[in-house]
């Protein structure tokens, strides 16, 4: 083994890193860590970095001795400082650690699973002998395991093995936390994301939320496993923490070289960009262009503004997307998630609202402190969550979307920890209609049991009917035939069995082929978001703001004053205007952008938003749950009601009465009945028996 001379280290942190070590001197002990790039090192003398992973431990403790002992030009002194080590060039993905890295220096990234409050953890425990009040000294190398006098008394005249009592005064104790980092979404191989605990202190401790991207170096280390009757033979990996490096740059995990960004560069200027990104999402789904569109301008996102009063304008789009059985839409989303450079996918049954934000818990990780665990939304921060079959979640369960899909943050408050968790990240839902099958003339959000309040979070909700029509069924019935025998012939082919020419085989196979490779998608949408920050044009804002203003004095002039359209489906326009210029990687918005956003929320206003009774858009059925000819129902069912009470004693009114009533002002029987059954879930009314009600 190489040996290595003291005076290496001094005369290297005296030609490296003198002026970082003065910067120290003048702001010890505020600040007490000097970080090293091994590069440098690496740079000073290749044996001493091979050192530095190989024998991490003792040359790290060595390089903070020569640091202690440097003569300074001030009046000052390290006493208690560390020597951190950044900049490792090769890392190990969390799923590759093995036992040959144990007690190596090694490099991990990955993001923030977990994390316990930061509690002090006692290193050197004072003792006084209760017999002779002498004070013995123990360090408690353990972290796990508190160590004391084994030998008794250190005092020759004493010598007894007790009893001790601990002097906290005397003590020495470093700040501690405890951390669970999980490899990337993007990194997964299987199902389960491999993870691992990592120990820090002092300056490093209280530094991380759940959620933030790191890369962490330091010591890998086992624990021993215990069972009920003795040890185990298996060990526990956790890692010792050196340094800690954020990564504050999005994307940064997607490796972009040259020729990666000329291909993209090229791409973009291709004249049929949009059709080639459309075509390439779920290209074994026939049709739902508009869906698709929608959602290729999700990956690319719109632009976060922080306005100087320091509030906050989203740049993420969410959309809804609901449909009957059959159409996709699961398809759809793993397309989606595939190509998305962060993507986080989640079944609405199998997830709670922790599961889905965040959660402060006291379990076995914490070894009694509180945990804060962050969710789906956290861990796709700056990328797109997933939440499949979100008809099925609990309603507490949905409720706790509200501030993460506005806001883009969760603020926790519980046992003393108070923590704001980012959640910049687009949503991408899909739910079943309750019943089987859309009903165009009930409300959106009866049918999909989601509040109107967080309806309205959405900036494109879509509705897709599976209605039958002979052309477009004949269409997408071939084509999932020709999916099927293209899927058929590349498995014969890959088997080694050849029943159809090559040509016709490959011909099948195009279509089904993306135009748009999946890694060359996800890497082009990693390079805009990183480097595209497009702004407004004059012809932009013209055109957004004359669309907005036809549809509200269309609303005002109507006989019904409905409200076809708000402005947060006017930011929503923005927003994808912002997406549509970054997909051509244009930093200038113009008309033609705006004009795609405007098609596609008008698409969905239509779809969504359209009264069945008075044939107009009114984007209160998204806002508020009901149109404003339900609500004139309501008012017209109620004040029938309030009529008719007083002809019958004890306010007890016959149903049969107020159906006939009510069909003279043109409200059907079924209408009168459903919302009565309304009234009586909210508690207005009561039903003394089968046939007659009574208000409250």
């Amino acid at each position: 083994m190489l040996k290595i001379e003291d005076p290496i280290y001094k005369k290297f942190l005296k030609e490296y890193y003198w002026n970082e070590i003065l910067q120290l001197a003048n702001e010890y002990p505020d600040t007490r860590s000097l970080y090293i790039r091994y590069p440098k090192i690496d740079l000073f003398d290749s044996n001493l970095a091979e050192e530095v992973l190989a024998r991490p431990l003792q040359c790290i403790e060595e390089l903070t001795t020569a640091l202690k002992e440097i003569d300074l030009p001030i009046d000052k002194s390290f006493d208690d400082v560390y020597v951190r080590i950044i900049g490792i060039p090769s890392k190990v993905g969390i799923g590759d650690l093995r036992s040959k890295h144990l007690s190596k220096f090694i490099s991990i990234d990955g993001m923030i699973r977990k994390a316990t409050e930061v509690r002090p953890r006692i290193t050197k425990a004072a003792f006084q002998c209760m017999r002779c009040d002498h004070i013995t000294y123990v360090d408690q190398i353990n972290g796990y395991k508190f160590e004391e006098p084994f030998l008794g008394c250190e005092e020759e005249t004493c010598g007894k093995k007790g009893p001790f009592k601990i002097l906290i005064e005397e003590s020495t104790f470093v700040d501690s936390q405890k951390l669970q980092i999980q490899e990337p979404p993007e990194d997964l191989r299987g199902t389960q994301a491999q993870s691992i605990d990592v120990d820090v202190d002092d300056d490093l401790a209280g530094i991380l939320l759940p959620g933030e991207r790191v890369v962490v170096n330091g010591i890998l280390r086992s624990r021993q496993r215990t069972l009920k009757d003795g040890k185990s033979v298996y060990y526990d990996l956790y890692l010792e923490a050196n340094s800690i490096e954020k990564i504050d740059t999005a994307f940064d995990e997607v490796e972009i070289s040259s020729s990666d960004e000329e291909q993209i560069k090229t791409l973009s200027k291709d004249p049929s960009i949009y059709t080639k990104m459309v075509n390439s999402i779920a290209p074994v789904i026939r049709g739902m262009d508009d869906v698709k569109e929608a959602m290729v301008l999700q990956q690319f996102g719109g632009v976060p503004k922080f306005l100087p009063d320091g509030s906050y304008i989203r740049g993420d789009s969410h959309i809804l997307f609901c449909g009957d059985p059959s159409l996709g839409k699961s398809k759809l989303m793993k397309s989606s998630q595939a190509r998305s450079p962060r993507a986080v996918f989640a079944s609405g049954p199998a997830s709670s609202a922790g599961g889905l934000t965040a959660v402060v818990v006291k379990d076995d990780f914490g070894e009694g402190r509180w945990t804060v665990e962050g969710g789906a939304l956290v861990l796709a921060d700056k990328g797109i969550a997933f939440i499949d079959e979100a008809d099925k979640m609990k309603p507490t369960d949905r409720d706790a979307l509200h501030d993460a899909m506005e806001q883009q943050e969760i603020n926790l408050s519980k046992a003393g920890i108070m923590a704001t968790l980012k959640t910049r990240t687009s949503v991408f839902m899909a739910a079943n209609p309750k019943n089987g099958k859309f009903d165009k003339y009930d409300p959106l959000a009866e049918q999909i049991d989601l509040k109107p309040s967080l309806l309205s979070r959405f900036d494109l909700i879509f509705v897709m009917l599976d209605t039958p029509d002979e052309r477009i069924d004949s269409d997408v019935s071939m084509y999932m035939l020709n999916t099927h025998l293209a899927g058929e012939l590349k498995q014969q082919r890959q088997s080694g069995i050849v029943t159809v020419d090559s040509v016709l085989a490959e011909e099948a196979e195009r279509h089904i082929t993306p135009d748009i490779s999946i890694d060359l998608f996800k890497k082009y949408v990693a390079y805009a978001k990183m480097h595209i920050f497009p702004v407004l044009s004059e012809e932009a804002i013209n055109h957004i703001h004359s669309f907005y203003m036809s549809l509200r004095k269309a609303g005002a002039n109507s006989k019904t004053e409905s409200v076809p359209i708000t402005k947060r489906q006017e930011e929503a326009m923005i927003r994808l205007a912002e997406a549509s210029a970054r997909v051509r990687l244009s930093n200038h918005i113009t008309l033609e952008d705006a004009t795609r956003a405007t098609s596609l929320m008008l698409t969905c206003l239509k779809n969504v938003g359209l009264d069945p009774k008075t044939g107009e858009i009114d984007s209160s059925i998204i806002n508020s749950g009901t149109s404003l000819s339900q609500r004139n129902n309501i008012k017209t069912i109620k004040e029938i009601m309030k009529s008719l009470s007083t002809r019958y004693p004890d306010g007890k009114t016959p149903i049969s009465e107020i159906v006939a009533q009510a069909g003279k002002q043109g409200i059907d029987k079924e209408k009168v009945e459903s919302n009565l059954k309304k009234f009586a879930q909210r508690g207005d009314l009561l039903k003394p028996s089968a046939d007659h009600v009574k208000l409250v």
